[in-house]
């Protein structure tokens, strides 16, 4: 059983040697493991500093691609490597690494494909009040869309199995946290979290400048990301929103039309008629859309197998 732990990281020159040596090399249940580096275009010392540590393989992005390219990148490497579980480890040593082994148990165990590392944030001493607050509703909403019991939906801290990692295929250029969540739960890939450790803060999340671009970018991913994964329940909705609000000036034309033998008011009629005909509207391209997503999923499929066929998994 091989287990590889990839780092993804950019300009952590401070950080990437501890945070390699703190990777526990040998781990119950497991014959192997290595480390992964994935350098997405740093400009400082960062891989001569995880070569010194003892990185087992470095792969050196030319230019910054964003951390969901980056995890893709490891994810294709690991496999490529033979991986049979893979764990995605924050550079920063956001987490603690002891927890490596609690965290790919229930993949040892069958009982699940993806396990994400529970940071139980409302423990978390530094995270603030606000921002505690604000990732346990982001992880309710992500829980309520998806149905899956999600108490840290943003956490990077992850472990993967083989055919979970060969199945992911992200579209998102922002982060990979949502959208593997909504994958697993559209693809019923066998999800759970577990709790574990973190550390005192070294440096400020690069994924955003403040906590409110954080949170715009994470409704924009979520938004975009349901659009591609279920996009007849998107458009539906929004459909049955419109026409229900275009029912309200028409029942106003009636009531009217009726009380004064059809004189007058001729404008709620008009508004009315626009907002029934964009809800059908709406809808249809729900159809559409649902079709395509179809034919999205049957490629994926194909794409899996040919995977694994490529990598003689």
């Amino acid at each position: 059983m091989k287990l590889i732990v990839q780092i993804p990281c950019l300009n952590e020159e401070k950080n990437i040697a501890a945070t390699i040596k703190s990777i526990p090399m040998q781990i119950p249940g497991i014959d192997q493991i290595e480390i992964l580096v994935i350098n997405d275009g740093s400009t400082d010392q960062t891989v001569q500093e995880a070569r010194k540590a003892g990185a087992h393989h470095i792969i050196s992005l030319p230019t910054k691609t964003g951390l969901a390219h980056t995890f893709m990148v490891g994810l294709e490497e690991s496999l490529k490597l033979k991986a049979d579980i893979i764990v995605n480890f924050d550079a920063d040593q956001q987490y603690n690494a002891s927890d490596i082994q609690k965290l790919i148990e229930p993949i040892l165990n069958d009982k699940a494909q993806i396990v994400i590392g529970d940071r139980q944030v409302n423990s978390v001493k530094h995270f603030g009040f606000l921002k505690r607050k604000l990732q346990q509703l982001g992880s309710f909403v992500v829980s309520s869309l998806t149905g899956l019991k999600i108490n840290d939906a943003v956490s990077g801290f992850r472990a993967f199995s083989q055919e979970a990692a060969l199945k992911i295929n992200l579209r998102s250029h922002f982060s990979h946290t949502l959208e593997t969540i909504i994958f697993a739960a559209k693809e019923q890939i066998l999800l759970t979290s577990i709790p574990v450790r973190t550390n005192p803060i070294t440096r400020p999340s690069r994924l955003a400048n403040n906590m409110w671009g954080f949170i715009k970018k994470s409704i924009a991913s979520t938004i975009r990301v349901y659009l591609i994964y279920d996009p007849f329940k998107v458009f539906m909705s929004f459909g049955t929103i419109i026409i229900f609000l275009g029912m309200l000036p028409l029942a106003r034309f009636l009531y009217f039309f009726l009380r004064h033998n059809g004189d007058g008011h001729i404008q709620s009629l008009v508004f009315g008629s626009i907002f029934i005909i964009l809800g059908f509207i709406s809808i249809a391209i729900g159809l559409i859309a649902d079709l395509l997503s179809l034919n999205r999923r049957l490629i994926e499929r194909q794409l899996f197998e040919t995977k694994k066929t490529r990598l003689n998994l």
